[in-house]
């Protein structure tokens, strides 16, 4: 029997930087999962259990940790692997797609030809702040014709928006576990 929650085994293996990468944000460190066989293969198998019930067609992730998440996920589900990348990074035809971030903005870009119309992705990040991001992927893969089936992310960081916005934009959140500001 286990004596701790899957959420409650990953949260105990982040690390909390505070002040960085500038004063009052927390940034929550997950390379900690990374370099945890157990806490690895947790986050893997639930976030696989999704992309099943999600009947998921398709792994999506965002730069960069992301990809760790979603090229795990991608090769233990048999699925294509979608990159969601920074400006600049993709070699062939690109669309891109603008947003802020908690501390800043950016651009993210797709291949012009990731997905087709009508696959069923799960898009899959480290975290949920304020959302921009996974949004910015879900314009993306929309404008592609892709159906976004969901997000995921090890953390929620409800406190921000994030999770509020994408689903207040119609697609379903999951989220390993959750932070307050205050932890």
């Amino acid at each position: 029997m286990q004596s701790t929650t899957n959420a409650e085994l990953l949260k105990a293996r982040i690390r909390t930087v505070r002040d960085w990468p500038k004063s009052g944000i927390n940034f929550r460190d997950v390379t900690t999962l990374f370099q945890d066989p157990e806490a690895f293969r947790v986050m893997i198998e639930a976030f696989a259990q999704d992309a099943t019930r999600l009947r998921a067609d398709l792994i999506a992730a965002v730069d960069a940790r992301g990809f760790i998440i979603g090229g795990a996920l991608a090769y233990q589900m048999h699925k294509p692997f979608l990159l969601v990348r920074k400006k600049g990074k993709l070699p062939h035809q690109t669309i891109s797609e603008d947003y802020a971030l908690e501390y800043g903005n950016a651009t993210v870009e797709i291949h012009a030809d990731a997905c087709k119309p009508g696959d069923r992705v799960l898009i899959v990040d480290d975290l949920i702040a304020t959302g921009g991001t996974l949004l910015a992927a879900t314009k993306l893969i929309r404008t592609l014709g892709g159906v976004v089936v969901g997000t995921a992310a090890i953390i929620d960081l409800p406190e921000l928006g994030g999770s509020e916005r994408l689903q207040g934009a119609g697609v379903p959140v999951h989220a390993l576990c959750t932070f307050s500001e205050s932890e």
